[in-house]
């Protein structure tokens, strides 16, 4: 089962069923005749009460997945509010119904992979079986140093990053697991009840380096990029977008045919707003831009929740022309 198919295979809000996507398969298509999934990341900047619209909002529009981002803080909000994701993915959960949340990413720089897994837990239960964990390696940026540390370098982040997503796997699929690695350990941890969703929740794994890749070829329902995140200067358009995240997805498959997995049963997320350009000026921007990305192998596309300033400062009655009903 892909991991944003519908369960039962029926129609729902946000979707439609194609079963022409990938043999023995069937595939959600997004509403409007866009010939890919989209979902839209919701910043944790605002108190509920403020936030509350988005996340109800989001559940009747065409995104068949919405996610915020889990950060301690991030970027310019560091003096300004900033949530956490668990409870924050919890609200959400309690005021919609159809679209799956998730965490766009969770990573080493602060997690630990037992008490992940009891928070991924309580939110699938929670939520109807309705989150997948986005997980990546992590930056040096605040989440890095403000636990009081160095920031960690690139091979270390790498090797928690392995652990952290191995060990939350386990956690989630065994009843009582003793693991010893080298950075995390856990001794008869127990996850009771489970994830709602069998064997577990689905991972996304985002990855631009040879060994994320290689763990979400193995333990990934979805592979997630931002683009190139070296790029510097102006937002890249869908042509030259889609031509860096082929040459990502070429060594994806790689990484999937090194395990004898078949490329085409890992989903291909990209994440817009970063250094990839949002299109989001008009529907018929956006819908050409979701066919580029098609057209490369993309099978989702996020996009950013509209801000009345930046970052992604677009307006919400545009926003709504694309994306509503």
């Amino acid at each position: 089962m892909s991991w944003c198919e519908e369960p039962d295979g029926e129609h729902s809000g946000g979707g439609v069923v194609d079963a022409a996507q990938r043999p023995g398969e069937t595939r959600l298509v997004t509403a409007g005749a866009l010939p890919l999934r989209v979902g839209v990341v919701i910043l944790p900047d605002r108190r509920w009460v403020e936030a509350e619209p988005a996340w109800r909002l989001a559940d009747h529009m065409v995104f068949d997945h919405a996610w915020t981002y889990d950060h301690l803080t991030w970027r310019s909000f560091r003096d300004s509010t900033w949530h956490a994701a668990t409870p924050t993915l919890a609200a959400a959960a309690m005021v919609t119904q159809r679209i799956r949340l998730g965490t766009l990413v969770a990573s080493p720089n602060f997690r630990h992979p037992l008490t992940l897994a009891k928070e991924l837990i309580a939110l699938d239960d929670l939520s109807g079986g309705r989150i997948t964990l986005g997980v990546g390696a992590g930056g040096s940026g605040w989440d890095a140093t403000m636990l009081g540390r160095e920031a960690w370098s690139p091979g270390e982040r790498a090797d928690r990053f392995e652990e952290l997503v191995t060990m939350t796997h386990q956690l989630l699929v065994e009843p009582a697991p003793t693991i010893h690695g080298r950075y995390y350990a856990v001794v008869e941890a127990r996850t009771h009840p489970g994830c709602v969703q069998e064997p577990r929740l689905p991972f996304a794994v985002a990855a631009t380096g040879p060994r994320g890749m290689t763990l979400a070829a193995e333990y990934g329902q979805a592979w997630v990029t931002t683009g190139d995140g070296r790029h510097e200067g102006p937002l890249l358009d869908p042509r030259r977008g889609a031509d860096v995240v082929r040459r990502q997805m070429d060594r994806v498959d790689a990484a999937c045919e090194a395990i004898d997995r078949e490329p085409g049963s890992l989903d291909r997320l990209v994440l817009l707003g970063l250094t990839l350009d949002q299109c989001l000026s008009s529907r018929e921007a956006f819908v050409d831009a979701a066919g580029t990305y098609a057209a490369a192998g993309v099978t989702d596309l996020v996009v950013h929740w509209p801000r009345a300033d930046e970052p992604f400062q677009t307006s919400l009655a545009t926003f709504e022309s694309i994306f509503g009903y």
